[in-house]
C-alpha cells in the first residue's frame, strides 16, 4: 500500500488574501497556520488555539501544522528572562496538544528568518519569484549598516562586487534591500530598524557555533519531556539560507547538522521539517539521501525548488525545475512512508506570483495562491506518476 503525503497550504488568518476557500478548492485538505498575533514568547492560551481551529474546519479543513511557534530571541541566547519563555513554550506545546494539535514546525534561526532582497524579482515568462542576491545583502552589512569586522567576514571578490553594487545602485534599489532585509517576510514575526537591527546583532556578542547549538540541545532538554508526553512532533526549520549571514551563526544548513539534532537529543518526537528550497540552496546537500537517512524524523515537509549560483545567488524556481530534483525527492518520502505507515503533511512553499495575481498587491510575499496551486499540482502529478510506475 502506498501512502500518500497530506496536501497542505499555509494560511496567515483572516487578514490573509488567500482564502481558505481558495485553499480547499486548490485541492489541499489540511492547514498550516500560527497565531502570529500573540507576541513571540507569551502563551498560546486554548481559548485562541480553539478560535482558529474552529475557522479553518468550519470551511471542512483541519489545523495540521503549527507554523510556528516563535522561539523567543532570550531562549537562543540564554540571557533575560529566557526560563520564563521556555516555561511558556511547554504550556503552548501542552496546549495545542489538548486541542488537537500534534505538529510543530520552529526554526532556531538567530535574529533574522527567512531572508531575501527582491520580492518581485521577473521571470524570463513574465512571472515574478523571491530572490537573494549576495552582493546585496554584503553591501548593506559593509556600507549601510557599517558592522564593525564585517570585512572579514568576505572574501575580496565579494567586497568587490558589493561596493561595484553600492557605488551604482539608485536609492530606490538600496531602500529595497534595507528593507526587505529589516522589515522581516512572512512568518519571521520581527522587524528592525537599523538602530534596533544592531543592538539585536550585539545580543549575539561571544556566541558561535558551538555555543548556539548548545542552546539548540538546552532548548530541547527543556521541552521534549513535555513534547513526549503530550505526543508532540518538533520539526526544526532548515536555516534559510543555510549559511552564516551578518556574523551571525548558523547551526541547521546540512546534514551533518542533522545528526547532531538526533544525536544530542535521541527522541522520536525531536525531528524536522524537511525543506528542499532552503536545504537546496548548498550544493554540498545531497537532498535525496537526507530524505532516506534521517526519514524517522521528518514531521514536516516544505517542497519547492532553488536555483543557485557559484556566488551564493539563488532565486525561486518552479517547483519542478531548479537545483531540487524534486522526483527524486518525492520518491523517497513515499519509500519512508510507506516503511512508517503514515501520510505526512506536506506543502508546496513559495510560489510565483503570476497570472492574474500579478495586478494583485503582495501582501505575503511568495505566499499568492496561483503559484503555489501550480507548484501543489505539479507534485501532486510527480506523486501519483511514481506511485503508478510501482517505485513504491
Amino acid at each position: 500500500m502506498a501512502y500518500k503525503m497530506e496536501q497542505t497550504m499555509r494560511w496567515y488568518g483572516l487578514k490573509d488574501p488567500v482564502s481558505l476557500m481558495d485553499i480547499r478548492q486548490a485541492g489541499a485538505t489540511g492547514i498550516v497556520s500560527a497565531l502570529h498575533h500573540i507576541a513571540n514568547g507569551e502563551v498560546w492560551s486554548r481559548d485562541e488555539i480553539r478560535k482558529r481551529k474552529e475557522l479553518i474546519e468550519a470551511a471542512g479543513l483541519v489545523w495540521s501544522v503549527v507554523e510556528s511557534v516563535p522561539v523567543h530571541e532570550n531562549i537562543k541566547t540564554r540571557s533575560g528572562d529566557y526560563r520564563r519563555f521556555i516555561e511558556n513554550y511547554k504550556q503552548t506545546l501542552a496546549n495545542l496538544a489538548a486541542e488537537g494539535i500534534f505538529t510543530v514546525c520552529y526554526n532556531f534561526m538567530p535574529i533574522l528568518d527567512w531572508t531575501r532582497t527582491e520580492l518581485a524579482w521577473t521571470l524570463p515568462n513574465g512571472a515574478k519569484a523571491l530572490r537573494f542576491e549576495k552582493k546585496e545583502v554584503v553591501a548593506f552589512d559593509l556600507f549601510i549598516l557599517k558592522r564593525k569586522g564585517a570585512d572579514l567576514d568576505y572574501s575580496a571578490e565579494e567586497i568587490t562586487r558589493a561596493k561595484d553594487f553600492f557605488e551604482n545602485a539608485s536609492p530606490a534599489d538600496l531602500k529595497r534591500v534595507q528593507d526587505n532585509i529589516l522589515k522581516g517576510l512572512p512568518g519571521s514575526e520581527e522587524g528592525y530598524t537599523m538602530e534596533q537591527f544592531q543592538n539585536a546583532l550585539d545580543t549575539y556578542k561571544g556566541i558561535g557555533h558551538s555555543e548556539l547549538e548548545n542552546h539548540l540541545r538546552l532548548f530541547l532538554d527543556e521541552i521534549l519531556p513535555i513534547a513526549e508526553t503530550n505526543g508532540v512532533r518538533m520539526a526544526i526549520h532548515p536555516d534559510d539560507p543555510p549559511f552564516d549571514i551578518f556574523g551571525l551563526p548558523r547551526v541547521m544548513s546540512t546534514a551533518n547538522d542533522m545528526k547532531r539534532l538526533i544525536r544530542d537529543n535521541p527522541s522520536p518526537h525531536n525531528g524536522f521539517t524537511f525543506c528542499t528550497g532552503s536545504y537546496g540552496v548548498r550544493a554540498d546537500n545531497d537532498l535525496p539521501a537526507m530524505v532516506k537517512e534521517f526519514g524517522d524524523h521528518i514531521h514536516f515537509i516544505h517542497l519547492r525548488a532553488t536555483r543557485r549560483d557559484a556566488e551564493g545567488n539563488f532565486y525561486e524556481d518552479d517547483h519542478l525545475t531548479g537545483d531540487v530534483p524534486m522526483e527524486a525527492v518525492v520518491a523517497e518520502i513515499l519509500k519512508v512512508q510507506k516503511h512508517r505507515k503514515i501520510s505526512l503533511p506536506m506543502r508546496p512553499d513559495h510560489g510565483h506570483q503570476m497570472l492574474d495575481d500579478i495586478a494583485k498587491p503582495i501582501v505575503n510575499p511568495g505566499y499568492t495562491a496561483i503559484g503555489r496551486l501550480k507548484g501543489l499540482a505539479e507534485i501532486r502529478g510527480v506523486e501519483s506518476g511514481l506511485i503508478w510506475a510501482g517505485v513504491v
